[in-house]
């Protein structure tokens, strides 16, 4: 599947997956992604990323978000790789904090605030719900006071649901969630055509490379809906193989978590698994019908040159604090 003059999706693919094996390889052999000072830097360099993005003849505009940047023939997307930088700088200054301080500090909820709302400027509520909730799970694993998450998440309510008023393609989305047959070809017509992918598949799917909906039916099958294709092709069985390895991720990076010997590493590590599990959920959400549409990717599957190099540097971060400790 491809446009004319275009490489195919599975060749770009390719290539992606080979320059991001590259950057995992440089990572984990490079001991400055294990620094605080290097996160600092980083962080304050994805911010900047952030404001570029928005100024017009820089970011470049794709499905109603300034969310890209062009580099020649690439394209990066600032906010993938701000949801890295602050949870790590995030990270090592939680491992500062005694247990007897665990008290309200301003500067840890701006670290969070303040690409969040650069990132709503875009917008891309996606990414900002990624970021809000593997941050949360951050500051529980640090014990932070439980009476802050319930004046947060209360705000957090209010201004979504700002949002969804203030923007009418929002409040289509959630019309579409909650009924998407009653705008089958409009609002609903994601929803729908990925129920239609699944719904007929059964326990073994139609068959590798024989899906009917992402041939013109299904928008965007090799990015946001592409747990739709798989469960098209291979059916229940090959959906859950997805699954189990994504529980096989997690479950392994708890165990190099609670294995750190530095609490740095425990909250740096934790809080990038958490992301990562997060999304994958979150897409898998959206695709079987459980979560209005977020535009949200499959971490290590979906299509795309940004999010596929994101998560292998995800990874190689993971791993660099793992070798650190001599836990791999």
């Amino acid at each position: 599947m491809h446009y004319e003059g275009e490489l195919p999706f599975y060749l770009k693919q390719s290539i992606y997956l080979i320059l991001a094996i590259v950057v995992f390889l440089f990572i984990t052999n490079m001991p400055i992604f294990t620094e605080e000072k290097t996160w600092i830097i980083l962080y304050v360099i994805s911010l900047l990323l952030l404001v570029l993005v928005l100024i017009p003849g820089i970011g470049l505009v794709r499905n109603g978000s300034q969310s890209w940047i062009g580099l020649g023939p690439l394209t990066i997307q600032p906010a993938e790789i701000v949801k890295i930088t602050t949870l790590m700088y995030l990270s090592f200054l939680l491992s500062k904090v005694r247990n007897d301080e665990r008290v309200v500090q301003l500067k840890h909820f701006l670290i969070i605030i303040i690409p969040c709302g650069l990132i709503m400027l875009q917008p891309d509520f996606g990414s900002v719900f990624i970021l809000v909730v593997a941050s949360f799970i951050l500051l529980f694993i640090a014990k932070y006071p439980i009476k802050l998450y319930v004046g947060f998440i209360g705000l957090g309510v209010i201004g979504l649901i700002a949002l969804i008023v203030s923007a009418p393609y929002r409040l289509k989305r959630i019309q579409a969630f909650l009924n998407p047959w009653e705008d089958p070809l409009g609002s609903g017509f994601q929803a729908v055509q990925s129920l239609l992918a699944i719904g007929p598949a059964g326990l073994l799917g139609h068959g590798f490379q024989e899906s009917r909906q992402k041939f013109l039916y299904l928008p965007e099958p090799q990015n946001d809906f592409i747990f739709s294709i798989i469960l098209e092709e291979v059916g229940f069985l090959g959906g859950c193989v997805v699954l189990a390895l994504f529980a096989v991720f997690i479950y392994s990076g708890c165990g190099l978590a609670v294995q750190s010997l530095k609490s740095s590493d425990f909250y740096a590590i934790s809080a990038l698994v958490g992301m990562v599990g997060f999304q994958a959920a979150l897409n898998i959400g959206v695709v079987i019908g459980l979560i209005p549409v977020t535009g949200v990717t499959l971490p290590f599957i979906s299509y795309g040159g940004t999010s596929l190099m994101i998560i292998w540097f995800v990874v190689a971060i993971i791993v660099s604090f793992a070798n650190r400790t001599d836990i791999t």
